[in-house]
C-alpha cells in the first residue's frame, strides 16, 4: 500500500489483547516468535488488571504475577517501523480510560495509525477458509481495505480493547483500524491458528511486511482437525432432527480409529515435559510435540494442555 505522502517513515502500531479465539495474540504473538523479537518494551497495566487465578503445577501454587503489555519492535520492507504490543489480559476496570492512556503513549512515538486484531464468530465450517473483514475510523482507511478486497463490519461491535482502542484513536485523530476473521462460533474457547493466518495474511499485504506462516499454517490444521471433533460431539448431542447450527456441506474423511488409552513409565512421561518446555518456548516446536505424541497413541490425555499452548503470548 502506498505510504503517506507526508511522512512516510512514521510508525504503525499493531495492538492486540486475548478475545474469542484468542485470535489476535496468536496472530501478533506468532510474529514476535517468528522474527526472534527481543527485549520488549513493558508497558504497566496497573491499576487496569488484576490477577484472578492461580497457577498450579505437580499440587504446588506458582507465585503470582501480574499480566504484562509487552512492545515489541521491528521494520517492514519499505522501512518503515512497526510496533506490536501485545496484552496479556483485558483490562477489568477502566477500559477506556486504559486505552487514552495507550494513545497518549503512542503518541508520543510519533504513531501514525494503529491497527488491531480481533476474531468475528460466524457459522463457517471449520474446514472453510476464513474470511477478514475490517473497520476504519476514516474513509481513507476502509478504501484502503476495499482495495485488498476486506469486507466492511457493516453493523455491531467491537469488544475489549482491541475495539475500545480505536475510539480512543479517533478521540486523538489517529487513523485506526480493526482486522477481524471469521471463526466458528461453536468454538470460542478454542485457540485459532486458522483465523489469526488470514488476518497475517491481509496485514502482510498492507504493511508490505512478509511473514512466513508455514508454522502457524500447521498449527491451525491441528486445532482444526480438534474442531471438527468438537462439532461432530455438539451435532451428536443436539440429535439429527434438532434445528442446531447448519454449515455448509464439505466433505468428511473417515476418522482414524483413536488409539487406545496407554500407562506411560516415568522416564517417557519426563520425556514429553521436555516437549512441552521447548514448545512453550518456541511456538514451532508444536508440531515436534504433536507427532511425539502421536507416535506414543496418548494425544488424547495431554490434548487440552497441548491447545493451551496457543492460548500465550509470552
Amino acid at each position: 500500500m502506498p505510504d503517506s505522502a507526508s511522512n512516510p517513515k512514521r510508525p504503525w502500531l499493531i495492538a492486540a489483547w486475548p478475545g474469542m479465539g484468542n485470535v489476535a495474540v496468536i496472530a501478533a504473538g506468532y510474529v514476535a516468535h517468528r522474527l526472534g523479537l527481543k527485549n520488549p518494551t513493558e508497558l504497566s497495566l496497573f491499576p487496569f488488571v488484576d490477577i484472578d487465578h492461580v497457577d498450579v503445577s505437580d499440587g504446588l501454587i506458582a507465585r503470582p504475577r501480574m499480566p504484562r503489555g509487552l512492545l515489541f519492535s521491528t521494520r517492514a520492507e519499505s522501512g518503515r517501523e512497526l510496533l506490536f504490543l501485545i496484552g496479556e489480559a483485558q483490562p477489568s476496570e477502566g477500559v477506556y480510560t486504559h486505552a487514552q492512556s495507550l494513545i497518549e503513549d503512542a503518541g508520543s512515538r510519533g504513531v501514525e495509525r494503529i491497527i488491531t486484531f480481533a476474531s468475528l464468530a460466524s457459522q463457517i465450517h471449520p474446514e472453510a477458509e476464513p474470511s477478514v473483514y475490517g473497520a476504519a475510523t476514516t474513509k481513507e482507511l476502509l478504501s484502503e481495505l476495499d482495495q485488498l478486497e476486506v469486507g466492511r463490519v457493516e453493523d455491531g461491535q467491537i469488544g475489549g480493547l482491541n475495539g475500545v482502542m480505536l475510539g480512543a484513536a479517533a478521540e486523538r485523530d489517529i487513523p485506526a483500524m480493526c482486522l477481524l476473521a471469521e471463526f466458528p462460533f461453536f468454538a470460542a474457547n478454542v485457540p485459532n491458528p486458522k483465523a489469526a493466518c488470514a488476518i497475517l495474511e491481509t496485514f502482510s499485504t498492507l504493511a508490505d511486511f512478509p511473514i512466513d506462516l508455514t508454522d502457524l499454517r500447521e498449527n491451525a490444521r491441528i486445532v482444526q482437525d480438534a474442531q471438527i471433533r468438537l462439532m461432530e460431539e455438539l451435532k451428536n448431542k443436539a440429535g439429527e432432527d434438532d434445528d442446531g447450527p447448519e454449515f455448509a456441506p464439505e466433505p468428511q474423511p473417515d476418522e482414524p480409529s483413536k488409539p487406545k488409552r496407554r500407562p506411560l513409565d516415568q522416564e517417557t512421561r519426563a520425556q514429553i515435559e521436555k516437549y512441552f518446555d521447548a514448545a512453550r518456548r518456541d511456538r514451532a516446536r508444536a508440531v515436534q510435540l504433536k507427532d511425539e505424541l502421536d507416535r506414543l497413541g496418548v494425544f488424547e490425555q495431554y490434548e487440552d494442555r497441548f491447545l493451551d499452548l496457543f492460548k500465550r503470548a509470552d
